[in-house]
């Protein structure tokens, strides 16, 4: 088995750390998700700073080859995609390293490690609580957040709920953190349907999606009807994708357990 270690050169003097860390991954650290693709542990160092490993599962057999030879992993994307993102002076955690490891020519396990960000909330606890303090200016302010996004030509392949962090400021300031990067896209000018489908994961509540659509209508020089309109109708295209493919899973567990 081999390893690849590429560090950000400001946290070199934490290559110690992060390996005896990744050697130890499955006893040490606090666990803050486990999936059946990907886990997230949060590891204290003996500097003040604390350590987000995020480690994804082996490819399939297939993927193995191609991320291999043909395609940068998932480890790979997330650091190269947040130094990229710090580099606009947009909100992501601070990427420390990515680690992959080779049996031979073949791609196994990988590991994308990031500075630990505490947060106060996430998208989807403000989405979701019509009475959050402050809500609808965290909203409007999310809106600025996007079109910031959007005027880089980033279209965040995976802009949902959980994965925008929110740190609550003074005087009704309110920071975003972009996680789970390792899927986007980038364009040198991203069209309005983009734009407009790149909201359709965030949430159902179409009091949301007004408030959204009134602040972004305003940043593009959009007419508040038109956007809110096609916002709300690609949001209802999602969610019938969504439930839909979700609906076809239970029938084939219910057929696989027959």
């Amino acid at each position: 088995m081999s390893s690849k270690a590429v560090f950000n050169e400001d946290f070199e003097y934490l290559k110690p750390e992060v390996a005896s860390s990744i050697a130890n991954f499955k006893t040490i650290g606090k666990l803050i998700y486990g999936g059946s693709r990907n886990s997230i542990k949060v590891v204290d160092t003996t500097q003040a700073i604390k350590l987000n490993i995020k480690a994804f599962k082996v490819p399939n057999i297939v993927n193995q080859i191609v991320y291999s030879f043909f395609r940068k992993g998932k480890a790979q994307r997330s650091f190269e995609y947040a130094n990229y993102l710090q580099s606009l002076k947009i909100g992501t955690p601070t990427p420390i390293a990515y680690i992959i490891n080779k049996s031979g020519f073949l791609y196994k396990k990988s590991y994308y490690i990031s500075e630990h960000l505490d947060h106060d909330v996430t998208f989807r606890e403000v989405a979701d609580d019509v009475n959050f303090p402050n809500r609808y200016e965290i909203l409007k302010q999310f809106a600025q957040f996007t079109f910031v996004l959007h005027e880089n030509g980033i279209e965040f392949l995976d802009h949902s709920p959980g994965n925008t962090l929110i740190v609550i400021g003074d005087n009704n300031q309110y920071s975003f953190y972009l996680v789970d990067l390792n899927r986007m896209k980038f364009h040198k000018e991203l069209p309005y349907e983009i734009r407009i489908k790149n909201f359709s994961r965030l949430t159902n509540k179409k009091d949301v999606v007004s408030v959204i659509s009134g602040e972004y209508a305003k940043l593009i020089g959009e007419d508040y009807h038109k956007v809110s309109t096609d916002l709300w109708a690609e949001t209802q295209r999602f969610q019938y994708k969504f439930h839909r493919k979700k609906a076809l899973k239970r029938k084939l567990k219910f057929w696989k357990r027959d």
